[in-house]
């Protein structure tokens, strides 16, 4: 049985919503977690940077007077993401305020790195790391991470490109901790099946993207709604690491999406929100997994939607359980 730090215990269902570049915001993280999931969002989302002093302190209270109402059913806790690359020249700054408001959940993203681990374990805080292979998920553990966020082909956002089964199967042959599988989970039934193959926790973003809390222009969310898995492309040109986009989007920039240049990936920068803003803002991250995404819709409903999907495929897998048993025993 995997070893789950108590923080990520008690979720209405086994989902964390991951940290969307612009998209997540104090209002999305807050429904999230309203709605007993996971909510999160990246540190450099809050600009100017003294923002995320005024944000935290918005999640933190709106959370805490939530649960007061609700003792009998208390938000999920949150998590930021802390972009750990080297020229992200805000690091420190806003793990300060991490500290400073006792962030619960900790998701750090390109590159591991031991000191901020042990500064997030200094107030009793646990760190997951986002890692797109075995090797990546073995220096996250040996510098001091907690648990693994396995980031799978069709994952939007930096994606990698290992089969969740070959990805969570290598983790799990040596590691017992909370892992995490991103990767084209829309539904309750690929939370079902992301445990079933070993995962603890889905990580689901892209679909949140078409939702009323989300940053997002309506375009945007529209496009979500109209787009399948054949329309995403993936490329490095845009961020200097290789990611999932909209393929509307590239059009729309004047780019032929079936025809990318390379990018060099020693240009990735997160200083001052110099990453290639227009990767985000004008070329729109997407997984695989928004063929299914029917309509914009609130968050808190969205994850209704999971939670009768996930109980029923529950359901489902009991019948078959039982109708194997039968043919057995006859």
């Amino acid at each position: 049985m995997p070893n789950i730090p108590t923080i990520l215990k008690g979720l209405r269902i086994p989902v964390i919503g991951s940290p969307m570049f612009i998209i997540s915001n104090p209002k999305l993280v807050i429904a999230q977690c309203k709605a007993g999931i996971v909510g999160s969002m990246p540190a450099l989302n809050a600009r100017p940077a003294s923002l995320l002093d005024e944000w935290l302190a918005e999640i933190t209270e709106e959370l805490a007077a939530y649960n007061a109402r609700n003792p009998e059913r208390p938000a999920a806790p949150f998590a930021i993401n802390q972009i750990v690359h080297k020229s992200n020249d805000r690091l420190e700054h806003d793990v300060e305020l991490c500290k400073k408001y006792k962030v619960p959940i900790i998701i750090t993203s390109l590159g591991a790195r031991e000191e901020v681990n042990s500064e997030i374990h200094s107030y009793g805080g646990i760190v997951l790391h986002d890692v797109i292979n075995n090797k990546f998920a073995h220096k996250a553990i040996d510098k001091g991470a907690d648990g693994l966020i396995a980031v799978a082909a069709g994952a939007g956002g930096h994606a990698g490109t290992k089969s969740p089964f070959a990805l969570v199967q290598e983790i799990r042959d040596w590691f017992d901790g909370p892992l995490a599988l991103a990767g084209s989970i829309a539904t309750g039934g690929a939370i079902l099946a992301a445990q079933a193959m070993g995962a603890d926790f889905a990580y689901i973003g892209s679909p949140f993207i078409a939702t009323h809390e989300a940053n997002a222009v309506d375009e945007y969310k529209q496009a979500i709604v109209e787009s399948t898995s054949d329309d995403i492309v993936y490329s490095n040109l845009f961020t200097g690491v290789h990611g999932n986009y909209l393929a509307s989007s590239i059009l729309a920039a004047g780019l032929d999406p079936d025809n990318l240049p390379e990018s060099d990936p020693s240009k990735m920068n997160f200083a001052d929100g110099s990453a290639k803003p227009k990767a985000w803002k004008e070329i729109w991250g997407s997984g695989q997994g928004i063929g299914v995404i029917q309509e914009i819709t609130g968050a808190g409903k969205f994850v209704d939607k999971l939670y009768k999907e996930y109980v029923a495929a529950k359901e489902r897998l009991s019948l078959v359980r039982c109708e194997t048993q039968k043919s057995v025993e006859a």
